[in-house]
């Protein structure tokens, strides 16, 4: 079970356009599912999937242990609320752990709510799996994801 890896993340609304969001995960086995759905200007919803290198995997797991999300707790952050929410499952380690925040709009929505560190923890981990992300779904469908 220690090699056992997930992970998911999903940001969305429900707003004037309907339910916009991102969301994608990763598997074990290098499964990455990816999905963007925004209805601005009646766009549709791109749904991709691909398989990644072990390698790819392997990194993936490194900046999750690296961060030490794991030690964190969610109790203190901005809840859900009509601006979105934003979700972050993890299995890694023999660990699962689950968050969900509101949309962090910048840097000051971290250090103004009750714990900024964890959550900045939390903000840096979701932006650098996002780059990631973005990079590997540009590069093997030549999409751009935004």
């Amino acid at each position: 079970m220690a090699d056992e890896f997930y992970l998911r993340y999903y940001v969305g609304h429900k707003g004037r356009f309907g339910h916009e969001f991102l969301e994608f995960e990763f598997r074990a086995d290098g499964r990455l599912r990816y999905a963007n759905n925004s209805n601005y200007k009646n766009d549709v919803m791109i749904m991709k999937e691909a398989y990644v290198s072990q390698s790819v995997v392997n990194e993936l797991k490194r900046v999750v242990d690296d961060s030490e999300i794991t030690k964190e707790d969610d109790n203190h952050w901005p809840t859900a609320d009509e601006m979105g929410r934003q979700e972050l499952e993890v299995v890694i380690n023999g660990e699962h752990i689950s968050f969900v925040t509101t949309k962090i709009g910048s840097l000051l929505d971290v250090q103004e709510s009750k714990d900024p560190e964890g959550l900045r923890i939390f903000y840096y981990l979701v932006q650098d799996i996002k780059c990631l992300v973005f990079s590997l779904i540009g590069l093997h469908f030549r999409v751009k994801p935004i």
